[in-house]
């Protein structure tokens, strides 16, 4: 499900390679488009209020409050304020997950081998955990403030045992996910494999940026009466600018 949209000029793009990490304050009115250039990209996303950053993105208020563990275009994504960060309006991929979390060092090295710096380089293997710190520390932000991550791109599914399954394939190159700021939001993304990828080769895959000024709020009609509880995120969002 998308929401129409025409895009004003882009104001910046950039591309994050995969294993890289970056941070910004996506501003009131503006809007993200992350884009999967290759398919096969998973970004580990963090957003908090860029004014008071012991306000955070809550992922079981997000996920409770609309009622789906299935985030798409119409989803809000709400703060433990109850406050809009950002507001998903329009989604080619369909689907993005809430409980995979980030893998640490160790958990890494496990996984896909040590990939140090000594022989690789620039190509040494890199993880979530640490790629998120670099970034938190630009923003005065460290390790007791690294809580919920959302994983854009990735699927996983509940099978018959109640056990997670990861689902290979679920983005295609050129899907993207576009995420619109009634406040101003901090956000900090690597994009990494997903902990649950099967793939046993470090792969991450980059991602495509671009930012776009919207001059109205009327694109956010579709997340505001998807639910009754988004219509009042919403004005609580907007209490904050009166």
């Amino acid at each position: 499900m998308t929401a129409e949209l025409t895009l004003r000029p882009t104001l910046y793009e950039e591309t994050v390679p995969g294993g890289g990490h970056t941070s910004f304050v996506l501003k009131r009115g503006q809007l993200l488009r992350i884009t999967d250039p290759q398919g096969g990209a998973n970004v580990s996303l963090m957003l908090l209020n860029a004014h008071e950053k012991s306000e955070r993105l809550n992922l079981p208020d997000t996920l409770k409050g609309q009622h789906t563990a299935r985030l798409t275009a119409g989803h809000c994504l709400y703060s433990d304020m109850g406050r809009v960060l950002a507001a998903i309006t329009a989604d080619s991929c369909g689907w993005h997950d809430s409980f995979g979390g980030v893998l640490n060092a160790a958990e890494t090295a496990e996984k896909y081998g040590q990939g140090r710096y000594q022989e690789l380089r620039n190509g040494f293997y890199r993880n979530g955990h640490d790629n998120l710190l670099v970034e938190m520390g630009k923003w005065n932000l460290n390790q007791q403030d690294l809580l919920m991550t959302l994983n854009l791109f990735s699927r996983i599914n509940v099978d018959a045992d109640g056990c997670f399954e990861f689902v290979t394939g679920n983005s295609k190159a050129g899907d993207y996910i576009e995420l619109y700021a009634p406040m101003d939001s901090l956000v900090i993304l690597t994009p990494l494999q997903h902990p649950m990828d099967p793939n046993p080769a470090y792969d991450p895959r980059p991602i495509q940026l671009s930012w776009h000024q919207i001059e109205s709020d009327g694109i956010t009609v579709l997340c505001r009466t998807s639910r009754p509880e988004n219509s009042r995120g919403f004005h609580n969002t907007e209490r904050l600018y009166v």
